[in-house]
């Protein structure tokens, strides 16, 4: 029993540290994690079990920039974990520009945090809207073109996914493609 004890409070200590050392109000980080302020400040006080919610803990992670296994309470998770090709790519961005998570979180308005944070754990895909990309891309200092490559490739993906058969149609995908960029780059 002790054991687990020493487990929580671990924990809980780990993400006190975290948002002491980030000078993160606990607010914010509720915001970005998707509960509220009293269920951090429960978590952090150990008045409550630390989460033993994948989604949660995966919230967590991310917004810590360390892997869910880091905690002793994480469990299998039981949604998909999308491989998005461009979600890599940001992520790397990130530290390839050596911008923390919190900091990218901090630049989106609060209401859109915890999709940003769902779209980094990869329980969401990128965004369809080119503005949402935009948004991101300019978050990470990336050029236009370069967003729009992102929202060509999620496009296509999309279309895929819904059915379209992208070789038979190539000509009306090209075509809206063609108009897209040329909207893009007016």
């Amino acid at each position: 029993m002790k054991n687990k004890l020493a487990e929580k409070e671990k924990s809980s200590q780990k993400v006190a540290d975290f948002l002491e050392k980030n000078s993160l109000h606990k607010k914010d980080f509720a915001q970005m994690i998707g509960v509220t302020l009293s269920y951090v400040y429960n978590l952090i006080d150990e008045t409550i079990p630390f989460s033993t919610r994948s989604t949660t803990l995966e919230r967590i992670a991310t917004v810590m920039d360390i892997k869910p296994e880091e905690f002793e309470e994480y469990k299998i998770p039981q949604e998909p974990i999308l491989q998005d090709e461009s979600i890599e790519y940001i992520k790397n961005m990130l530290h390839k520009k050596r911008i923390s998570v919190v900091n990218f979180l901090k630049s989106f308005p609060r209401k859109n945090r915890v999709n940003i944070v769902d779209m980094l754990r990869g329980a969401y895909p990128l965004p369809i809207d080119f503005k949402e990309l935009v948004m991101i891309g300019k978050t990470l200092d990336m050029d236009t073109e370069d967003i729009y490559n992102i929202w060509e490739s999620r496009m296509k993906q999309v279309l895929e996914v819904n059915g379209m058969n992208l070789s038979s149609n190539a000509a009306l995908v090209n075509a809206m493609l063609d108009c897209a960029k040329k909207y893009v780059d007016a």
